[in-house]
């Protein structure tokens, strides 16, 4: 399944853009929103929907569709398309399969750098003892 093939299902909302701007914000359009019903939706199968809806969460209603909104630009048609290479991204990203990552397990040559570090600190602790005449003096 190719993203671009989900550009039919988009439906664009377009409002006055908030911030600074003058007069021209208070009377242009420019503000993009665009809209995508995922459970609705024809070319994604149930799996697809299902991790959308998983991943993409918090920009979905309780209707299933996913907003993403642009009004980066004072222009219309920049937003627009801004907002199509959002919903790529989302999308592309949500679907994007990810290899189950397994624990790796403890080399071999750890253990030993370990165990040998360990030794070492015995040896220099043990040669740290009052030398008992008589007495056998363990090391180890």
């Amino acid at each position: 399944m190719n993203i671009k093939d989900l550009h039919k299902e988009l439906k664009f909302r377009m409002s006055r853009s908030s911030g600074s701007g003058g007069q021209h914000v208070n009377k242009v359009s420019t503000r993009v929103e665009l809209l995508f019903d995922v459970p609705n939706s024809e070319e994604l199968n149930e799996d697809q929907k299902e991790k959308i809806l998983r991943l993409l969460d918090n920009r979905i209603n309780k209707e299933g569709i996913l907003m993403v909104a642009s009004e980066a630009s004072r222009s219309q048609f920049r937003n627009k398309s801004m907002a199509i290479q959002k919903f790529e991204e989302l999308v592309g990203k949500a679907l994007r399969h990810r290899e189950v990552q397994r624990k790796a397990g403890a080399f071999k040559s750890n253990k030993k750098k370990r165990l040998k570090a360990k030794r070492k600190h015995a040896e220099k602790k043990a040669m740290r003892k009052k030398v008992v005449p008589g007495k056998e003096n363990n090391l180890f």
